[in-house]
């Protein structure tokens, strides 16, 4: 096990390394920060610009603006936004953002794990009822469409026109007219978080549902159902404690998958809602062209992606002894 880990260690730095070096000439030949921070100043002089310039190292060659990055990545240095909260470091910034996205995403995966498990489950069993039509429908629809279209159907109904929910944010914005939900902040951000978190249920749930449902019906045909049937075993004992396991495989990958890249998906789902995540930060740092910012947040969905992978590989082994790690 110890040997294999460190094998994936190995082949994924310069994966790690591959990916940071795309993402960051990519960023760079993008535009121009500077001229992009000074273009509404009509009296800044060239010889300012030129300062700008040479105190973000934007003159140095492109080779030698990457190592310079590498040798501050690697002593934990992620460097200072250009121009978000006044060149804070993106370190702090990154912290303060994480959190919301960290809260939406796992609370809406666990609530996705929950429903769609027993479903997928029994949608398997009552194979081709109504039940299993239906079932299977809904998870195709949630498959299809897409989250930010549900999520503007949802603040429409639900926060314009029903006006049950917030359109967005996390917290009422306090004001002498307006105070917190029930007067408690933390009812006030289950209030807000009910909408994104809805939306990004059904469509974490949906793919789980028909992967779980297409998973037990190929576990339900092998023999050692069959054999365990025939021994006399209940129902229930058979599916939860010899076919779902093996059914999981595929539902654990998935869901490395998604953990992995849910920063990735976040600028979306988080722009819909208004929600200040990192997602959000992400999308104002690339209107703004702050390099700093992109490449931080392109780093720590490097870094879980990978990390997330692994731990997902890991868990093969022990969902089913029969997969080997080495």
């Amino acid at each position: 096990m110890s040997r294999y880990i460190i094998r994936r260690l190995l082949y994924l730095i310069p994966l790690f390394l591959g990916i940071l070096i795309i993402v960051f000439v990519a960023t760079r030949i993008s535009g121009d920060p500077v001229r992009l921070m000074t273009g509404l100043n009509p009296h800044i002089t060239e010889e300012a610009k030129n300062n700008l310039i040479r105190y973000y190292g934007l003159d140095q060659p492109l080779y030698a603006q990457f190592f310079i990055y590498l040798s501050q990545l690697f002593q934990g240095n992620l460097g200072n936004s250009y121009v978000i909260r006044g060149g804070l470091e993106v370190t702090t910034l990154i912290g303060d953002y994480i959190g919301p996205t960290i809260l939406l995403q796992a609370s809406s995966m666990l609530f996705a794990l929950i429903i769609a498990i027993p479903v997928g489950i029994i949608s398997a069993k009552k194979r081709y009822s109504k039940l299993d039509v239906t079932v299977t429908t809904t998870s195709l629809l949630g498959t299809c469409i897409p989250v930010f279209y549900m999520g503007i159907i949802a603040i429409l109904i639900f926060g314009y026109f029903l006006g049950w929910f917030p359109a967005g944010g996390l917290i009422t914005q306090i004001s002498e007219t307006r105070g917190y939900f029930l007067g408690n902040q933390t009812m006030d951000i289950l209030w807000h978080m009910t909408i994104p978190t809805a939306v990004l249920t059904f469509a974490i749930l949906a793919p789980i549902v028909l992967l779980i449902r297409s998973s037990m019906l190929e576990v339900l045909k092998q023999d050692y159902i069959l054999a365990a049937r025939a021994s006399g075993l209940s129902e229930r004992v058979v599916i939860y404690k010899h076919a779902l396991r093996n059914a999981l495989i595929p539902v654990v990958t998935w869901v490395g998958i998604y953990f992995g890249g849910m920063l990735a998906g976040a600028p979306i789902t988080e722009t819909v809602f208004n929600w200040p995540g990192v997602g959000r930060l992400f999308v104002q740092a690339t209107n703004r062209l702050d390099f700093p910012v992109i490449m931080g947040i392109t780093v720590i969905i490097t870094i879980m992606t990978l990390f997330f992978n692994l731990i997902t590989d890991l868990t093969y082994g022990y969902i089913d002894p029969r997969i080997s790690v080495e």
